[in-house]
């Protein structure tokens, strides 16, 4: 009796051990589900880059006479007219020159009046048949002489008197001097005089007008146009931004670190005069924007083809959902977008993976230290770079996002389908079909099919992945070979559930 009591016992234990284990099992295979809610919010997509503040127009003054510096009327940073004298340089030897130079033209002048007296006493005498006509001819080439001696006078004269006036340095423009390279007493040499194009004395710039030369990278090249609003931020005003556009989009590239980069040119307005050239400058140029629409994370955001894998990721019976429509508009789409939880790359990286965590520009940066390591090629560094640009779906769905809109007017954007998991009342993920339009690093806009009282779950990148195969077997083993039904060679298996 005892014996079978123990045993009964035991039984129990095991049973309970067993039921334990089963509840443990179960409790591992249903997945924790991370949720989140829609929101209203402004979204803008914008193009980052770093660039340096520089002047739209400077000038080197520089002299056209040589010599010693006798005083400088000018410092750096002084602001002056068109025509403010500047310095003036030893007039000593172009006033000697001058002062020779007006003797000579006296002195020819006097020759011609001789000369044209003379000629014409010999038409007298020559009329009167006095002299010979070689004796006349004598006079009128001594004439001629005279008046081509006059003239390279004059010459000589005028170009004294532009050197007298060369030696006093006036602005050539309205602006701010930035340069300063002599001194008084300094030796100069003549800009015209010199085969290696003279002293420079000063370097101005009109200040009121600046600009930021920065370098975009490739990716965002497609979507830029000149006109397209632009904000910049330096160091020294960390709480001020700067508005400026985008003046011109420079057709040669630049390679830095294995990147392919544009030079952008952004004028700014800087008549408060605050912008100094040589800033560092942070400058966002806006690509597109919506204001006070519904966004999600990129991370719930499922492109329509994938709707199968993550509905085994979040641990769903595909034996009791009907995928129809979505299969039937994952293979209308040509591939459809790719959704922030597990569109792959080129490399074989997830878009979740190659935007880890960070900004746009430190992920950017992220990509191209491994370039530089070797680790990736460049080509691969575009594709992922691309990919988080289009993370909720712009880059593969076709989606592009134009132009910002005129004040006042609804911009015209595309839209494509994509799959949300909204949580229902019974605590279980319904797959939905949603419009969604515009997308930056973080949020997608959704356009409809969807409210912001709705709860959506978030798909794991790396439970998406895992699953995607998983999901193929299974489909093909259910469909008779083809995981979207048509059945295998014999055309008998079931179209889908």
């Amino acid at each position: 009796m005892t014996t079978t009591i123990r045993r009964a016992g035991a039984a129990a234990m095991i049973l309970l051990a067993a039921a334990a284990c089963r509840s443990g099992e179960a409790a591992e295979e249903t997945p924790a589900l991370q949720t989140v809610r829609a929101f209203e919010g402004d979204l803008s997509i914008r193009a980052e880059a770093t660039g340096t503040i520089e002047p739209i127009r400077s000038v080197e003054v520089k002299s056209k006479a040589s010599g010693e510096i006798l005083r400088l009327h000018i410092d750096i940073g002084d602001d002056v007219q068109a025509g403010s004298l500047l310095a003036e340089i030893d007039p000593r030897d172009v006033r000697n020159r001058y002062d020779q130079a007006k003797a000579d033209l006296d002195v020819a002048e006097a020759r011609t009046e001789i000369a044209k007296a003379q000629l014409d006493r010999s038409q007298e005498l020559l009329s009167a048949g006095v002299i010979a006509e070689q004796e006349h001819e004598t006079k009128r080439l001594d004439y001629a002489n005279a008046l081509a001696n006059q003239v390279k006078a004059e010459t000589n004269y005028e170009l004294a008197e532009l050197q007298l006036g060369d030696v006093t340095i006036r602005a050539p423009m309205k602006g701010t001097i930035i340069q300063k390279s002599v001194e008084e007493g300094q030796v100069i040499q003549s800009a015209s005089g010199n085969v290696s194009g003279g002293t420079t004395l000063f370097i101005m710039a009109n200040l009121d007008e600046m600009q930021v030369r920065t370098l975009v990278d490739e990716t965002d090249m497609g979507e830029l146009r000149p006109g397209m609003s632009a904000t910049v931020k330096v160091e020294a005003f960390p709480d001020r931004t700067f508005v400026g556009s985008v003046e011109k989009i420079e057709p040669q590239a630049e390679v830095q670190q294995n990147v392919t980069m544009f030079p952008v040119i952004v004028n700014l307005d800087n008549r408060g005069g605050l912008l100094k050239p040589g800033m560092n400058a942070e400058v966002e140029i806006l690509i597109d924007q919506a204001m006070n629409v519904l966004l999600v994370p990129n991370t719930a955001i499922v492109r329509v083809q994938d709707v199968g894998p993550a509905a085994m990721a979040l641990g769903l019976d595909l034996g009791s959902m009907d995928l129809t429509q979505f299969t039937r508009n994952g293979r209308m789409s040509n591939g459809g977008a790719s959704s922030g939880a597990g569109a792959q790359s080129g490399s074989g990286q997830t878009q979740a993976e190659a935007g880890a965590q960070g900004g746009p520009r430190a992920r950017l940066d992220s990509l191209r230290a491994r370039v530089a390591r070797g680790e990736i090629s460049q080509d691969s560094m575009r594709v992922l770079a691309q990919a988080m640009r289009s993370q909720g779906g712009s880059a593969q769905g076709g989606f592009n996002r134009g132009t910002p809109a005129a004040a006042g007017a609804a911009p015209e954007r595309e839209v494509r389908a994509a799959v949300v998991f909204v949580m229902r009342a019974d605590s279980v993920p319904e797959p939905r079909m949603v419009q969604v339009g515009l997308n930056d690093w973080d949020n997608t806009q959704v356009v409809s099919g969807l409210t912001g009282d709705e709860t959506i779950v978030v798909v794991g990148a790396a439970q998406l992945q895992a699953q995607q195969q998983a999901f193929i077997e299974q489909m093909r083993s259910r469909m008779g070979g083809s995981p979207f039904g048509g059945g295998g060679p014999g055309g008998q298996g079931p179209r889908g559930r």
